[in-house]
C-alpha cells in the first residue's frame, strides 16, 4: 500500500514535458527533473528492497555523508580564501612601498584577487578614501570564510593608525601570519589523510561483512531486511557507523 502511495504521488506531481519545454527558452528547453522526485523514487526503491529499517539506515547515512561533504567543502572554501587575501596583501604591501597612498594600494590589489578578498580590500579602500574608520569597517563586514583573516587585518590597520607605525610593515606580518597558519593546515590535512583513510575502510566492512555472508550462503540480507530484529538491527547499525564517521571527521578535520 505504501508504495502504491508514493508512486500515485510521483505521477501526481511528475511535470507535462511539453508545456515545461514550451514555456522555456529555445536554447534551454531541457527538462530538469525536481530533486524532490528522484528523492521520493529513490525512497519507494530502498523501502521496498530492505524495509523500513533499510529507509531510515539510509536516511542516516545520507544526511551524515552531506554533513561531512558540505564541511569539507567549506573547510576548502575557507583555506582558498585566506590564501588568495594573503595572495592581495602582497600586492597592497608592493603597492604601499612604492609610495602608493593605502587606498589606491588596496584598490588596485583588489583588481587581482578572488571573492571574497577581494570585498575586504575593496571595503578598506573605500573606508580609506573617504577619510573612514578602516578598522569597523572590516569589522562589520559579513565574511563567513574569512572570519579570523579579517580580525587579523583590522587589528593590523588600527596598530598602523594608532601608533605610526609604517602599515606595510603591519600588513606584511599579517600576511607571513596568514601563510603560517595555511602551510600549518596543509601539513595537518596531509597528516590526516591515514586516519581518514582508516575510518572510511572501518566504515565500509559492515558492508564488505554482508556481502561475505551472502556469498557464504549465510543469507543476512534476508535477515535484515524481512525480520523485525534484522530492521532493529540495521537501523541501529546505519546510526553506529554515521556516528563514527561523523566524530571520526570531527577529530581530524583542519580549521583555520
Amino acid at each position: 500500500m505504501v508504495s502504491l502511495l508514493l508512486v500515485a504521488v510521483a505521477l501526481l506531481v511528475w511535470p507535462h514535458v511539453r508545456s515545461i519545454r514550451r514555456l522555456r527558452p529555445a536554447n534551454k528547453r531541457e527538462v530538469v527533473v525536481p530533486h524532490y522526485i528522484w528523492l521520493a523514487v529513490a525512497a519507494a526503491a530502498i523501502y521496498l528492497l530492505t524495509g523500513v529499517g533499510g529507509l531510515v539506515a539510509a536516511a542516516v547515512l545520507t544526511v551524515t555523508a552531506r554533513r561531512i561533504i558540505k564541511q569539507h567543502r567549506q573547510n576548502k572554501q575557507r583555506r582558498e580564501a585566506a590564501e588568495a587575501l594573503s595572495s592581495g596583501l602582497g600586492g597592497v604591501i608592493d603597492e604601499l612601498r612604492a609610495g602608493a597612498h593605502p587606498a589606491h594600494a588596496a584598490e588596485g590589489a583588489a583588481e587581482d584577487t578572488p571573492a571574497p578578498a577581494r570585498e575586504v580590500l575593496r571595503a578598506a579602500a573605500v573606508a580609506e578614501k573617504l577619510g573612514g574608520d578602516v578598522e569597523r569597517t572590516l569589522r562589520n563586514l559579513e565574511q563567513p570564510l574569512l572570519g579570523t583573516a579579517v580580525e587579523q587585518l583590522a587589528r593590523a590597520w588600527r596598530v598602523s593608525a594608532r601608533h605610526g607605525v609604517a602599515l606595510a610593515d603591519v600588513l606584511d606580518a599579517t600576511r607571513r601570519d596568514l601563510d603560517q597558519r595555511a602551510a600549518f593546515a596543509r601539513q595537518v590535512h596531509a597528516r590526516m589523510a591515514g586516519p581518514r583513510a582508516s575510518a572510511a575502510v572501518l566504515a565500509v566492512l559492515p558492508v564488505i561483512g554482508v556481502v561475505l555472508g551472502e556469498l557464504s550462503g549465510a543469507g543476512p540480507f534476508h535477515v535484515l531486511t524481512a525480520s523485525p530484529a534484522g530492521q532493529v538491527l540495521l537501523a541501529t547499525g546505519a546510526v553506529f557507523v554515521a556516528a563514527g564517521v561523523w566524530w571520526t571527521q570531527r577529530i581530524t578535520e583542519v580549521r583555520t
